[in-house]
């Protein structure tokens, strides 16, 4: 028994000729653009944005530059008509104080308060205290509304 107990045990050998090498190292697959492309990519792009702007710019200039001289061509045609609609409602009120004062006794009509020659513009109230409340508040303040 003691032969059968003692039996021969197979070692697991390599093959002959040995194992082939280990395959160790990382094989990763070339995903995308190399780092050089990527980096003249963005420099492109970068160009044509700055060219871009330095294009729109020119243009937003010239826009500009062409509001201003509308705007110095449409001047005079603009003072004109503020000049005629002041004259008009210094007409108004003239004769709005005819109508009042025609009971007082030495009540010169039209005479300054200022006392030169020269042309003193009116005031906004001094135009429009003969009038509704509503036109002086408009002319005054405009389209702002405060809430």
């Amino acid at each position: 028994m003691a032969a059968a107990a003692v039996a021969k045990v197979k070692q697991d050998m390599p093959p002959p000729g040995g194992y082939g090498p280990i395959d160790y190292k990382r094989h990763l697959p070339r995903r995308g653009l190399s780092g050089y492309s990527m980096f003249a990519i963005g420099i492109g792009v970068s160009i044509f944005g700055y060219w871009t702007i330095f294009k729109w710019n020119r243009e937003r200039r010239r826009l500009l530059i062409e509001d201003l001289e509308t705007r110095v061509a449409l001047l005079p045609l603009l003072l004109a008509e503020t000049d005629r609609s002041t004259l008009r409602q210094m007409r108004e009120n003239l004769e709005e104080e005819a109508k009042i004062m025609k009971d007082v006794p030495g009540w010169k009509v039209g005479e300054s308060v200022f006392h030169t020659d020269r042309w003193v513009p009116p005031i906004i109230t001094e135009m429009y205290n003969l009038r509704p409340r509503e036109e002086l508040v408009h002319k005054r303040f405009g389209f702002q509304r405060y809430v």
